[in-house]
């Protein structure tokens, strides 16, 4: 059970001048900040959460960066039950399951889109001043898919404006239908109204499993990575390169995960992921876990410069067990301010003492300038000295794991979430943000919370369960 915090909920708007006097590009644009201080904030997803007596109607937790780290004194709790955001809580709605945070109306404040899990809508919560308020749902277009339906956000034209991805069905009806992907590019009207879109094919009969941005080329504009899979087969990952219009997909190793991050500082990102054993998503439970990284090259993805990384490594900790899952989640960014990004590695799985079944943990892998490898790598669950906690069977340590500098110094903390944590009550969920330091990550200064401590739901909540991609 995770010590959680107590502090009375204070929304009080932070200090304006936090960010003043600092000069790196993570300290000066953090990359989440609704509330433009300088300091990243964290959006924690609670999908499961009771709202207004409807089960499972889910909300998001947002704590608040500062000098110190993630403050748990100042923060918000967002669902369709508070003012200004539209509908209202609904059973098994899961607001929240999927969320995007980017500064989608290019006024200098991250905002923070949201995907319900039982419907294609999108709500967009405004960044301000005061952090993230109203809200707004994005119109409907044709084609929006009904059911589960990946998000994702990034700059995919390079003209400075976030743009938003979702999905639709092309050919609905036919025997050609596909799952599409729609760019809808920014900025967008407080009302909802993008610049304009783009589609692209999939080539897909479902939605992706998963939608990652980031840019593999170099060439200023965001590129989208999406995985797939069907059935009880995986399908291959598929590489968009991106520009005015998506282009053709470049077909890529079945993957299951992935995350972009320049491991080894050349100007391109570099693509990691978790790689589906036998290309069958049924043995995704019993597999032990392995990451490929293809490193970036101006045409995409390279095929040729990859690497192999599990927990057999040499320097990373553990061994390989069946079962783990290295790699169920991932995040890239750069821990210890060497200009080199870092990969962090969700082990929610991961078997520890006896009675400690998928008590879960996470691995901080280093990039450098041969790249991703084990050397320095840590390993962290709450039965490391210095995390708040004890490992318990069924917690999840690792489900969900996040880079965003909640200090402002420059270097990423890590935030992991642990959906099946006990607080007061069962499977209420709970997060922990680690301190980034050039030494990196160090429990030093660590938070951690669960509903209870926020002043949120908790019966079930399962907090943690996810992080704005």
């Amino acid at each position: 059970m995770v010590a959680l915090v107590t502090t009375p909920l204070l929304l009080a708007a932070p200090s304006a001048g936090a960010a003043e006097g600092r000069t790196t590009a993570a300290a000066s644009a953090p990359r989440v900040d609704f509330n433009k201080d300088g300091y990243a904030d964290l959006a924690v997803s609670a999908p499961s959460g009771t709202v207004g007596g409807q089960a499972k109607a889910g909300y998001v937790a947002v704590v608040y960066g500062s000098a110190s780290g993630a403050n748990t004194g100042h923060r918000q709790v967002v669902s369709q039950a508070t003012e200004g955001v539209p509908g209202d809580p609904a059973a098994s709605a899961r607001f929240g399951d999927t969320t995007v945070a980017r500064d989608l109306d290019g006024d200098g404040y991250t905002d923070l889109a949201v995907q319900t899990g039982n419907k294609p809508a999108v709500t967009v919560l405004w960044g301000s001043v005061n952090g993230l308020t109203g809200g707004t749902e994005l119109p409907a277009g044709d084609g929006d898919s009904f059911g589960y339906s990946a998000i994702a956000g990034g700059d995919f034209n390079g003209d400075g404006q976030a743009d938003l991805v979702d999905t639709v069905t092309l050919n609905e009806g036919t025997d050609d239908e596909s799952a599409g992907l729609r760019v809808r590019f920014g900025p967008f009207t407080r009302d909802g109204k993008d610049a304009g879109s783009t589609v692209g094919d999939t080539g897909r009969f479902d939605v992706p499993t998963s939608l990652t941005a980031g840019d593999i080329t170099g060439d200023g504009k965001d590129d989208l990575v999406s995985t797939h899979a069907f059935e009880e087969m995986s399908q291959s990952t598929l590489f968009f390169k991106g520009g005015a219009e998506l282009a053709k997909p470049v077909n890529l190793t079945d993957a299951a995960s992935a995350a972009i991050g320049d491991v080894d500082k050349d100007g391109h990102g570099d693509l990691v992921l978790r790689t589906v054993p036998d290309d069958i998503v049924e043995n995704l439970p019993y597999d032990h876990g392995t990451l490929k990284v293809l490193y970036g090259t101006a045409s995409g993805p390279s095929t040729t410069r990859t690497a192999t990384i599990d927990q057999n490594t040499a320097g990373v900790p553990g061994v390989n067990e069946d079962g783990d899952q290295f790699g169920a989640s991932l995040s890239a960014d750069d821990v210890n301010g060497d200009g080199y990004a870092d990969v962090a590695v969700g082990i929610p799985y991961e078997d520890l003492e006896a009675g400690q079944k998928d008590a879960g943990s996470v691995v901080q892998l280093y990039g450098g300038s041969g790249g991703l490898s084990g050397a320095g790598a840590q390993a962290f669950t709450q039965d490391t000295a210095g995390v708040p906690g004890v490992a318990e069977a069924g917690d999840y340590f690792g489900a969900a794991v996040q880079h965003a500098d909640t200090d402002g110094d420059g270097k990423a903390d890590l935030s992991v979430g642990a959906p099946g944590e006990d607080g007061a009550q069962t499977s209420s969920g709970a997060a922990w943000a680690l301190r980034g330091s050039s030494a990196g990550l160090t429990t030093d200064g660590i938070v951690s919370f669960g509903p209870d401590g926020l002043g949120a739901p908790e019966a079930g909540a399962a907090l943690g369960s996810g992080f704005p991609r």
